[in-house]
């Protein structure tokens, strides 16, 4: 079953596509995403299978329309991108070179690259950016010290949305 990111990020490639109906089955799941009127209706069913009922739930399907995780995605991005009361005019932005989510660390189970108060230099990496598929190493492009972590783990970022703001050397 596709997580809840993966979905919002299909509601946003098939409501800015030409597209306008699209269909993705896997595993006993099926996603149908049919535009109507400029916006775009997803529907999730899970269908149960002897093999897949046992180790996956029977969800009901469920409806819903792209504006509304669009809208969640940018108030949830407003928050997170909200610079700290702190003079920032003076601190370098690390932001993303691409459209992906954002891993702080390299695996689940290890501890993050960076964090407030790690010392930095340029070629350091301090994120990782997974776009299909694809996990980019982001580094640190100055020497100096983070002063705050902008997006959170697992987030979806946009491209040249900040993720770190560092005071340099």
């Amino acid at each position: 079953m596709l997580k809840v990111q993966e979905i919002r990020e299909l509601i946003k490639l098939v409501d800015q596509s030409s597209i306008d109906e699209f269909v993705y089955e896997i595993e006993g799941s099926k996603i149908k995403m049919k535009k109507n009127l400029g916006t775009t209706t997803v529907t999730t069913v899970q269908v149960p299978q002897a093999a897949v009922a046992q180790a996956v739930p029977v969800v009901q399907p469920e409806t819903v329309t792209s504006k509304a995780p669009v809208q969640e995605i940018k108030q949830e991005e407003a928050v997170t991108n909200a610079p700290s009361q702190a003079d920032t005019s003076n601190l370098h932005k690390i932001t993303s070179p691409m459209v992906g989510t954002f891993y702080a660390s390299p695996t689940p189970e290890a501890d993050a690259y960076v964090k407030a108060g790690s010392v930095v230099t340029k070629d350091s990496i301090v994120c990782i950016v997974e776009a299909m598929k694809l996990f980019n190493e982001i580094e640190a492009e100055v020497n100096g010290e983070i002063v705050e972590v902008l997006a959170k783990n697992g987030q979806l970022v946009e491209y040249g949305q900040p993720l770190f703001l560092v005071k340099p050397e």
